[in-house]
């Protein structure tokens, strides 16, 4: 039975974060490569999001096995298995009332510019502190490129406004939504918002 969370606050998804950590480290978190990624990624940004789950994302499945054994006094609510349709090595577990979930996302592509497979998740993160910890979480300009190709204007909008006030690499996102093929009026206007209020 899947767990029914609520819409989560940055204070909510700070303290799942914090627990889950406190599980598995130092036994999974050191020595396993793993990215914050989703709606909750932007969320520990500081961006105002409704989101009702953590998703976390690793190499291996041996890493998503090992993340769910730190996690085992949490009910599992989706035993670790491959998904083939999605490509996904997958489980998932009940946080305190939230769902988090670790998985794999086995696409072979060499690219930057996808914010879940290539190279993306890896090379373009933020650590950001949560509590004694800093989470590896998945830049901005990616969760952005994700939304974009969803075309969720709800989700994009509060994240293009957040990269124009504190800035972003403009030059990624021009390459970036070239890249995952999203028309040019659509990457006219992201560019044009992401230029920011004049200064003067």
């Amino acid at each position: 039975m899947a767990c029914v969370t609520p819409s989560l606050h940055r204070a909510r998804v700070q303290a799942t974060l914090i627990t889950v950590l406190d599980h598995v480290w130092p036994a999974c978190a050191e020595r396993y490569a793993y990215r914050l990624v989703g709606t909750a990624a932007a969320v520990l940004h500081g961006v105002d999001l409704p989101t009702a789950d953590i998703d976390i994302l690793v190499k291996t499945p041996d890493a998503v096995d090992a993340f769910g054994a730190a996690l085992a006094p949490c009910p599992c609510l989706s035993a670790p298995a491959w998904l083939p349709a999605a490509r996904q090595y997958y489980g998932s577990y009940d946080v305190h009332g939230v769902t988090v979930e670790f998985s794999t996302v086995n696409i072979a592509s060499d690219e930057d510019t996808r914010e879940t497979f290539g190279r993306g998740p890896w090379e373009r993160y933020v650590a950001l502190p949560c509590g004694p910890y800093t989470v590896p979480t998945v830049a901005l300009e990616l969760r952005l490129i994700t939304e974009l190709l969803r075309d969720r204007a709800d989700r994009y909008a509060p994240i293009l406004r957040a990269l124009s006030a504190r800035g972003c690499d403009r030059g990624f996102m021009r390459r970036a939504m070239a890249a995952v093929g999203l028309p040019p009026e659509v990457r006219q206007r992201v560019l044009d918002e992401l230029q920011g209020p004049p200064t003067g």
